[in-house]
């Protein structure tokens, strides 16, 4: 009777001191916790663990519009349904959370499918990439590391659809020591998994650090399980540090010869791993020697006569780094003289992950001052939907630019142009060490400019159209590198230089101040006309003298076989003229072909490769080897020789690599003979939606190439020689690419200068190709640069959408690629818009710049159109965009993704001007001598 009151006594005692532990830990382990729940209304506790959530909503403000509970069944730990959802057009969204420097953490993400669909997007730890998660299935990502400041960002980085998150947990792993080998790299969790388990996952407060432990009651079919009961304290023989919670412990699986842990869903592609085998013997019995094994991972040895108990306690863990691609093997095999088969308890695999370098902390810290500086003024401005995170990776921020700079990844450029921003000037902003470029303008900054360090690298800053007062500070004349500083348009600034400034650095223009400012392209018309204008200026009188000389070699007129009216005809002749690159004088050689060498290099003119307006294109071969095209008139043609003499007199002045140079001409018996290097990749209209199209699609990054190579040959004509010189016929068959896909404008027989100050600037004969016709200037028939600009911006839609220009084919609101185009900017709807063979392949704000500048170009005024030189600067940016997206998404295609894709947030697009005397491209179906 005695001896059973012992043992209930015993009993009793034992749920006790297991109440008392439970309750303890509830009590108190949860220090450092951070559970946050997303789309919460209000701050909560689980009344099974005890943890204590918080809503997300000092995160984010906006729940209405970006919470949805899931309808589907939840399967979650918790139960909890709501996640929020991020509808942006790309980019990235975070979540900063507190820690402290040198302190092992784990973070974990739940995503339950159902929230979003079709989507997919990244999941990164700092800018550590450690998942792609999809809306099909829900989802669990979790990571270890090491902090190295006092917080971490979780963040979602789109790639398709809309990112989203139901739950966020950071927790303190205390004394577990998985990242002692591993302190520069983020353990992903592959699977953590109890053998043994009855069904129910494990978490706090029986695993302190809330490990979720996932149950497995088998392996194969011959495994035994074997458990302690749970009101019985597991006893460890000596003081020895157990890494697994006691509840995973208490379960085991066994097998009299051998157990096999197999995991086929790795992702493809060599990644390291590191597996920790978590061992208890449950039986007291079990003596030293009586339960050894071997130990495979992928058919490697990786231990030999492994002895559970051979620590001298009955405790024992195994680590291992592997290599594996797809699959890993974990087989324990009874070892030769072992009584019994092999045991295993609980086991943890994880993906090791090397961290990637983030921003230098420095310029990280600087960013964050600066982005609470402008918050306390500018709470709901757009330009922070994009501030999170890292401010340059994987994406950078809207309006900083970064750079790789002595192995650092720096910010050297801050552009917040017109983002209508209130509030003081940023005096951190100064501490950025590698800014070179400072753009705040047309904002409505206040107070005075802060003083930069001497040894800033500043070269530009532009303040103007804000309200600054006071005077340049001093230190402003010891800066090295400082060039210019725009300060026009502020009524409180006070015109005071500081001793040793020279005065030529500031500029406090203020003609513009009562310009209509509406966006950002229009203010860029403005600054770059100016800047066209300064350069032209400035090189006005050298091109004056050297056009001088070119026309006294070759003087205008008509072309005859002999040569120039009468003038002997001269081979290689060298011009001198000065490239609009750096004003330096470069030669510029045109060969005169005899009839009987341009038959020989064609063959009689054996292949031709393609007609137009001029006549019929020849490939031809060189001499030397060279490949060439060769453009016959034909008699027939409707370009008749002015044409010829255009292109001839207009391709001897000048050269870009961009501009499809001429190697020479032939004047013999009649005919006109124009010679060009040949273009192996044919026009990007064939490309787009020709031939060449159907046996490979032009991907979006090649097509951005494009377009910025054909706005840098069209912006040198436009700014060429102090005259600028107007294409007149920009479409996308003009624009030819040579063997590294590099674009090249071509085709200038209807180019002439621009009118000059006392010219009618009417045109009689209006020229250009149905589609891409200046509606202005095909009413007016004033010519100007804008006109190129109009047809340009067609190309760009082409480019976008993959469609022709004018297509009667199609039904009748399709018929113009503008008017059919036009909608689906207005509304945002540029999935309607984009080409879908490149659908999946690019970024969404690069190729928002492009549609935005195809937009501005395509105003039906002319006044409202920018000029080459603001378009080539938008594509630069939307190149430099696209680019770094590119870099980030080839360090998630280890992670399994294939492409990626973006859907667009709806942008305040400005409707184009209604005119009544501004014909619709639809109606100038038959423009006078169409091409």
């Amino acid at each position: 009777m005695m001896e059973e009151l012992d043992k209930w006594v015993s009993r009793v005692a034992e749920s006790f001191f297991l109440f008392i532990f439970i309750l303890s830990q509830s009590t108190f382990a949860q220090e450092g916790f951070v559970s946050i729940a997303c789309c919460a209304e209000a701050n909560s506790t689980d009344p099974i663990t005890n943890i204590n959530w918080t809503t997300d909503s000092p995160f984010f403000l906006d729940r209405v519009i970006s919470c949805q509970k899931i309808s589907k069944p939840v399967v979650s730990q918790t139960g909890y349904n709501e996640a929020r959802i991020f509808n942006i057009a790309s980019g990235k969204r975070c979540y900063t959370l507190p820690t402290t420097e040198g302190e092992d953490y784990l973070i974990r993400g739940t995503f339950l499918s159902g929230a979003s669909e079709h989507s997919s997007f990244g999941v990164s730890v700092g800018v550590t990439v450690l998942s792609l998660v999809r809306s099909s299935e829900n989802s669990d990502v979790e990571g270890l590391f090491k902090a190295s400041s006092n917080y971490i960002d979780f963040c979602l980085v789109k790639k398709e659809g809309a990112p989203y998150i139901s739950q966020l947990v950071l927790r303190p792993l205390k004394d577990l020591d998985y990242l002692k080998d591993f302190p520069s790299s983020v353990l992903k969790l592959v699977k953590r998994i109890n053998l043994g388990g009855n069904g129910t996952d494990i978490r706090y407060p029986n695993d302190t650090s809330d490990r979720i432990w996932e149950p497995k009651s088998s392996l194969g079919p011959t495994n035994q399980f074997i458990a302690r009961p749970s009101n019985q304290i597991l006893h460890f023989k000596f003081n020895v540090t157990v890494k697994a919670p006691i509840e995973v412990l208490r379960t085991a699986l066994t097998d009299l010869n051998r157990l096999e842990i197999l995991h086929n869903d790795l992702e493809t592609g060599d990644s390291d791993y590191v597996v920790f085998l978590y061992f208890l013997e449950l039986s007291d019995m079990v003596r030293l020697g009586q339960r050894v094994l071997d130990i495979y991972v992928n058919n490697e040895k990786k231990s030999t006569s492994f002895d559970v108990v051979g620590n001298l306690s009955n405790y024992n863990e195994v680590v291992f780094n592997v290599r594996a691609n797809g699959s890993l093997n974990v087989t324990l095999v009874k070892a030769p003289g072992s009584v019994l088969g092999p045991i295993c308890n609980s086991y943890e695999i994880f993906q090791v992950h090397q961290w990637d370098p983030q921003t230098s902390p420095e310029d990280v810290e600087v960013s964050l001052k600066v982005k609470h500086e402008l918050l306390m003024y500018n709470q709901q401005n757009k330009v922070f939907q994009s501030w999170f995170g890292d401010p340059c990776l994987p994406l950078p921020w809207d309006g900083i630019f970064c750079e790789r700079i002595a192995g650092s990844t720096v910010i050297t450029k801050v552009d917040l142009y017109s983002r209508n921003l209130i509030g003081p000037l940023l005096p951190d902003i100064t501490e950025l060490t590698y800014l070179n470029t400072l753009n705040l303008s047309s904002n409505g900054f206040s107070g005075v400019i802060p003083s930069f360090p001497s040894s800033s690298m500043l070269r530009l800053l532009d303040l103007s159209n804000n309200d600054i007062m006071g005077p340049v500070p001093q230190s402003f004349a010891s800066m090295p590198k400082l060039e210019m500083i725009y300060l026009g348009c502020n009524p409180h600034f006070e015109n005071e230089l500081p001793s040793g400034f020279n005065s030529s650095k500031l500029n406090t223009d203020s003609q513009s101040c009562s310009m209509e400012r509406p966006g950002s392209m229009k203010r860029r018309i403005f600054i770059g006309s100016v800047a066209c204008g300064s350069f032209l200026l400035t090189v006005a009188l050298v091109i004056y003298f050297v056009r001088v000389y070119k026309q006294k070699l070759i003087p205008r007129g008509r072309f005859n076989g002999k040569g120039i009216k009468g003038h002997p005809m001269m081979k290689n002749v060298i011009f001198s003229l000065p490239s609009i690159d750096d004003v330096a004088i470069k030669s510029i050689s045109i060969e005169t072909f005899t009839l009987e060498y341009i038959e020989a290099a064609t063959e009689k003119y054996r292949t031709l490769i393609g007609e137009g307006g001029f006549g019929s294109v020849y490939r031809g071969t060189l001499p030397d080897g060279q490949e060439v095209a060769v453009k016959v008139r034909s008699a027939t043609s409707t370009q008749g020789t002015r044409e010829f003499e255009n292109e001839l007199n207009l391709l001897s002045a000048i050269r870009h690599e961009n501009l499809v140079p001429l190697l020479g001409y032939c004047c013999e018996n009649d005919q006109e003979i124009l010679v060009y290097p040949f273009m192996s990749n044919g026009s990007l209209q064939d490309r787009l939606y020709g031939e060449a199209s159907k046996r490979k699609t032009l991907d979006w990054a090649t097509r951005l190439s494009i377009a910025l190579g054909a706005a840098r040959g069209l912006m040198h004509l436009h700014t060429f020689a102090g005259r600028c010189i107007i294409h007149r016929d920009v479409k996308s068959s003009n624009i030819l690419l040579d063997h590294s896909m590099c674009a090249k404008v071509a085709d200038f027989g209807f180019s002439k200068y621009a009118p000059q100050e006392g010219d009618s600037g009417a045109s009689l004969e209006v020229r250009g190709t149905a589609g891409y016709l200046d509606p202005e200037y095909y009413m007016t028939h004033h010519l100007s640069d804008k006109s190129d600009v109009f047809s340009f911006g067609v190309v760009l839609l082409e480019i976008v959408s993959g469609r022709e220009p004018l297509n009667i084919r199609r039904p009748r609101n399709e018929w113009s690629l503008v008017e059919w185009a036009k909608p689906y900017i207005r509304e945002a709807k540029i999935d309607e818009l984009v080409d879908p063979s490149i659908k999946g392949g690019y970024h969404a704000e690069a190729l928002w710049r492009v549609v935005e500048v195809a937009w501005s170009c395509i105003e039906p005024f002319s006044a409202y159109r920018p000029c080459m030189v603001d378009i080539v600067r938008e594509l630069e940016d939307a190149l430099i965009i696209e680019n770094n997206a590119s870099e980030y998404m080839r360090s998630i295609e280890s992670s399994g993704s294939n492409h990626f894709s973006v859907v667009f947030e709806k942008r305040n697009v400005p409707p184009a001007i209604p005119t009544e005397t501004s014909p619709t491209l639809t109606q100038n179906l038959a423009p006078p001598e169409p091409r």
